[in-house]
């Protein structure tokens, strides 16, 4: 009798349904994602199942009216509800690796093993890649290859939720590289800033809503991402210090803690290596880097088509490749302010501040 075998070829979604899984698993930014709009970094689908190049997320602006009371009639005295939308536009993108068979004699679908911890690490750094790109974006363009008058425009549409060094008089809030100027070197991250930055947040126009944990406890959060060198600076602030004494044991239970972090007044600080320095362009060239203070739907992640893989002979047999792909658009979600849907962009869940963060001696 013959034993029956399963094709190659069937055994493929297995393996993107394993790698997929490792590749949220392991994700930097994975206690940051979600499905639901109290997620930093609101994830949808909508594409996997129709077809399309971009997600609308929706913003629909919280009410502010008084009501009317007693007898009074509300019929015509109903208040508008706002609302406002950002298109998150998807692509593909692809990478891959190619053995010759003098090297390794293996088949495709071993090589497909072999190459899941290559392939996985580098899916996880692009994407990596784009959340901190688009902290830093300025209505939707790279913070580097924006122009001085893009940070202009983008700065005042935002002034209420940008702070230069440690006050919110710095700077004029309408010149951009005039106010990186006001940042001097003293000027480093602390348990005062970032106490700052919350109440912007709280008293911005919109307001940046928080990350709600536990709403039966009432408790809340926001999540602050640190280069480094901010990083470094924060944890030498006595106050942070004297925090973290019993912070371990009371945020095990909390999703968005994980070890290394720090938690105060409501508050979980990150460190995340690749947030870049912008360099010596602070007052006397003190160097500057950025903090991104972030709350719900900081950043729209749309998957069209998650990670899969596809495996391809070259050369007569003698090479086998192996590649992935997926189409999705990450973006920092912006909204517009002025009179019309997008005018006036505003960050919608993230206070950004500029401090001094000089190199290690």
């Amino acid at each position: 009798m013959t034993d029956s075998t399963v094709a190659a070829g069937l055994r493929v979604q297995e393996w993107d349904d394993k790698f997929f899984t490792e590749y949220i698993q392991h994700n930097l930014f994975k206690a940051d994602m979600g499905t639901d709009e109290n997620s930093i970094i609101h994830v949808k689908e909508n594409l996997t199942r129709k077809k399309g190049d971009s997600i609308t997320y929706a913003l629909v602006n919280r009410l502010t009216g008084a009501g009317v009371t007693g007898s009074s009639t509300l019929e015509g005295n109903e208040e508008d509800m706002g609302s406002r939308s950002h298109k998150v536009t998807v692509d593909k993108i692809r990478n891959g690796v190619r053995v010759p068979e003098v090297d390794e004699q293996f088949s495709a679908i071993s090589l497909r093993d072999a190459a899941r911890t290559t392939l996985k690490n580098w899916a996880m750094e692009e994407t990596r890649d784009r959340v901190i790109s688009a902290l830093g974006s300025i209505n939707g363009i790279a913070y580097g290859t924006a122009s001085e008058p893009q940070k202009d425009a983008w700065l005042v549409d935002n002034t209420d939720r940008v702070v230069f060094g440690d006050a919110l008089g710095n700077g004029s809030g309408t010149d951009h590289s005039a106010d990186l100027l006001t940042v001097i070197a003293g000027m480093t991250f602390d348990s005062s800033l970032a106490s700052l930055m919350k109440r912007i947040a709280l008293t911005a126009n919109p307001k940046i809503k928080p990350i709600r944990v536990d709403e039966a406890g009432g408790k809340r959060f926001f999540k602050v991402y640190c280069d480094p060198r901010t990083f470094r600076d924060l944890k030498a602030d006595t106050t942070i210090q004297n925090a973290q004494r019993d912070v371990s044991l009371r945020m095990q239970n909390v999703k968005l803690f994980e070890g290394g972090d720090l938690e105060w007044d409501g508050m979980i600080f990150k460190e995340v290596d690749d947030v870049a320095s912008l360099g010596t362009v602070g007052a006397s060239s003190a160097a500057v880097s950025p903090v991104y203070l972030v709350g719900a739907q900081a950043l729209g992640l749309g998957w069209a088509k998650r990670w899969r893989s596809i495996t391809e002979v070259f050369d007569y047999g003698d090479k086998h490749g192996v590649a992935i792909d997926a189409i999705y658009g990450l973006e920092k979600l912006t909204f517009g302010s002025g009179a019309g849907d997008t005018d006036d962009l505003k960050d919608h869940g993230v206070v950004t501040a500029y401090v001094g963060a000089a190199a290690d001696a």
